[in-house]
């Protein structure tokens, strides 16, 4: 062995017993992930088609709205930020269920889903309801005032989820929560959905959180509730 490796070898050993060589962490997916799903979203006119799936007046009998809000433990005056809203499909029964003291923000990256929601919830009289731009990597909500921010079949879109979970838990209030709804991973889904449930529970527990519930109201999606995992 010559002086350089003995040396290398006798500092990464040193280094190791100061604790300053970093022990080894969760495999993470580099980000940006290649997400086929998204290529619908690519144009406006994939997006208008996209439109007609996400408020199609039977949406209901699967999705179960009151079921679901009610299953998140939304409460009068709460601050709920539904990621990714879309066209605004669940903003109604959000905006019944935080009340005239609460606050909903719409929060989406695409302007004409955003426009779309806006028109919802003016012929809906939706008063307590706040629109608001995201983009990729950040859903751009107020620091620190949101109680349970909500990805309704948004998760599996996120190209960056890293980096939007870590800027949605900005946003959140010392005891907000997140919720993901989404698809398990067959049947029609197997190639829509990146991730089953369990790997989209693993994935987000490794950027630091911590499963809270997992209620089952719904047929073909899972519930999955987290808040931040303790220091």
């Amino acid at each position: 062995m010559s002086v350089l490796s003995l040396f290398l070898r006798r500092a990464a050993v040193f280094s190791l017993a100061l604790g300053l060589l970093p022990a080894a962490l969760p495999a993470q997916h580099p980000e940006p992930l290649e997400i086929p799903s998204n290529r619908n979203y690519e144009t406006p006119e994939g997006r208008a088609g996209v439109a007609g799936r996400l408020d199609r007046p039977d949406r209901d009998k699967d999705q179960k709205p009151q079921e679901l809000v009610k299953a998140l433990g939304i409460k009068p005056g709460d601050r709920v930020a539904d990621i990714g809203t879309g066209v605004g499909y669940l903003l109604p029964h959000l905006s019944r269920a935080v009340g005239p003291d609460g606050v909903v923000f719409a929060e989406d990256i695409f302007p004409d889903f955003l426009d779309k929601a806006r028109q919802k919830a003016a012929e809906m009289k939706l008063a307590n309801v706040r629109f608001v731009q995201g983009d990729e990597k950040n859903p751009r909500l107020p620091a620190g005032e949101v109680d349970l921010a909500i990805m309704l079949d948004a998760y599996h879109h996120f190209e960056y989820p890293k980096a939007m979970l870590d800027n949605i838990r900005s946003s959140l209030k010392p005891e907000g929560r997140i919720a993901i709804v989404d698809f398990y991973k067959r049947g029609g889904m197997a190639n829509h959905v990146r991730l089953d449930r369990d790997d989209v529970a693993k994935e987000v527990e490794s950027y630091g959180w911590q499963r809270e519930a997992s209620p089952d109201v719904l047929d073909g999606q899972y519930i999955l509730i987290f808040k931040r995992k303790p220091n």
